[in-house]
């Protein structure tokens, strides 16, 4: 039996004739990428979120309890120095949040589980994190 892990997915659906948009988050699968490209992992774990530009504007971003962080302005809010490992702790570990739950799933045990029922080498863990956390550096104003 293979198992699967699962991260948040963004569905939009029209409620009657109102041509509003009601967004709703679900689970899905999660997608086997290139470990070696934090754009390409970007684009399929974090974007949907945290949108295609990393300003937190992504199409889920309304259904959350919480505006997603703006992942461009990290440096800045760091005195210029982007907080690497931070963002890797973030990614791996999850957001501690003094106010309830994250909706941020952790990244760390998603990664384990996407060889199905192979565990993922830890090696491959944190090469996905720290191309991860490399490419959301490259988006920093």
């Amino acid at each position: 039996m293979i198992r699967c892990a699962s991260f948040v997915m963004l569905t939009v659906a029209l409620c009657g004739s109102i041509a509003t948009p009601q967004v709703t988050v679900k689970k899905k699968r999660i997608e086997r990428t290139s470990a070696a490209s934090g754009q390409e992992m970007y684009k399929h774990y974090c974007a949907v979120c945290h949108g295609t530009d990393g300003k937190g504007d992504g199409p889920a971003a309304p259904a959350l309890k919480k505006q997603p962080t703006d992942l461009t302005s990290l440096a800045a809010k760091n005195n210029g120095q982007f907080p690497i490992l931070r963002v890797q702790n973030s990614i791996e570990k999850g957001v501690v949040s003094a106010h309830g739950t994250s909706d941020m799933p952790v990244w760390g045990p998603l990664f384990k589980d996407i060889g199905g029922t192979a565990k993922t080498p830890q090696g491959e863990i944190q090469q996905r994190v720290h191309n991860l956390a490399d490419y959301i550096k490259s988006l920093q104003k």
